[in-house]
């Protein structure tokens, strides 16, 4: 086959699906290695089904390469599913078990395939410079908290308060939410009553406002998306509309030469 008729045929929906599938199947098969029972009872049939499954995107992988030639490596998706199926074959010798551990990254290739996900991870990514800005606010706004959280409450907390790492991780869990009023600030505020005058500020600041603000670029950054595709399709549809009224223009321009020669 020609590289033309390779690329066409991987591009069918039938092919797309079937991979889908492959990667959903090679995601249960990868669960169920994780359980000692079922290792035991069927340990050679799940790794040999494994095997097939890393076989079929080890093929795939091929057959893209065959089929776009240096392009391939042009395409950050490309790239993405060559370096999970890559991380796949390394060996599981010589201290690099973590690494074959990371086969379940295989699950993450429906992004790649999926075009539905491919849109909301590239409006994720889109939102990564202003995520950036906000980052850094939220660094100054930890930064800040966590000097002052240590010179108020070091001295009778030492636990969570006792260095300049322990009331970061400890304002982080407040900024979560999680225990933070009973399992931190009400034994604070048992030693000092009027703690609570840092941290339901600290809250409001953090939880409520910055986090949402980032939640509000990540919306923001998929909108824009979706708008760049129907612009998209908009556009083809406007040439196509475009071509078959050029080409009607031909023809009655073309009958009309006819007639006048007749």
């Amino acid at each position: 086959m020609t590289r033309a008729a390779v690329g066409e045929w991987l591009d069918r929906p039938v092919v797309r699906n079937a991979i889908i599938g492959v990667i959903l199947f090679n995601a249960v098969i990868l669960g169920l290695e994780t359980s000692s029972t079922v290792m035991v009872r069927a340990g050679a049939l799940i790794l040999a089904l494994d095997t097939i499954c890393l076989a079929i995107f080890v093929a795939e992988i091929a057959a893209k390469i065959y089929a776009h030639g240096p392009r391939f490596f042009r395409s950050g998706w490309n790239l993405f599913d060559f370096v999970i199926v890559g991380v796949a074959l390394v060996p599981a010798a010589q201290g690099l078990s973590v690494l074959r551990a990371l086969r379940i990254l295989r699950v993450l290739r429906v992004i790649s395939v999926a075009p539905r996900l491919r849109r909301v991870v590239e409006g994720f990514i889109t939102a990564l410079p202003g995520m950036g800005s906000v980052f850094l606010l939220m660094a100054i706004i930890f930064y800040i908290g966590a000097v002052m959280a240590t010179k108020l409450f070091g001295g009778a907390f030492p636990d969570w308060f006792g260095d300049l790492g322990n009331s970061a991780y400890t304002l982080f869990q407040i900024m979560t939410l999680e225990s933070w009023s009973m399992g931190i600030v009400r034994p604070v505020m048992e030693a000092f009553p009027y703690a609570w005058l840092f941290f339901v500020p600290f809250i409001m600041v953090t939880t409520f406002a910055v986090v949402n603000l980032l939640v509000g670029l990540i919306v923001n950054s998929m909108q824009d998306a979706h708008s760049a595709e129907d612009n998209l399709k908009t556009d083809a549809y406007r040439d196509e509309v475009l071509a078959r009224l050029t080409a009607i223009e031909a023809r009655l321009s073309k009958e009309d030469d006819t007639s006048v020669r007749r």
